[in-house]
């Protein structure tokens, strides 16, 4: 099974080796049938310190890093970049 590739932007990375990601997603209202948003916060494994709050990053799966690290920052991305440009 593969593993999950999420993206979401960057709002804290005031740990070592650690930044947490928001991800965002639309999901249909039951009754009143509007798409509203909904975010999760991941903490996600940093190994060099590279990224800032305010980046789009990509986050995979991963195994257990810590209590509740279970997630890598892809590298070389280009979904930074992009953010970057326009």
């Amino acid at each position: 099974m593969p593993k999950r590739v999420l993206q979401g932007v960057v709002v804290s990375d005031a740990c070592d080796k650690t930044i947490v990601v928001r991800v965002e997603r639309r999901v249909m209202h039951p009754v009143y049938k509007k798409f509203i948003m909904r975010s999760n916060k991941y903490a996600a494994h940093d190994e060099h310190n590279v990224h800032k709050t305010g980046e789009v990053v990509r986050i995979q799966e991963s195994k257990p890093i810590s209590k509740r690290k279970r997630w890598v920052v892809l590298a070389g991305d280009d979904a930074s970049a992009s953010a970057a440009k326009g």
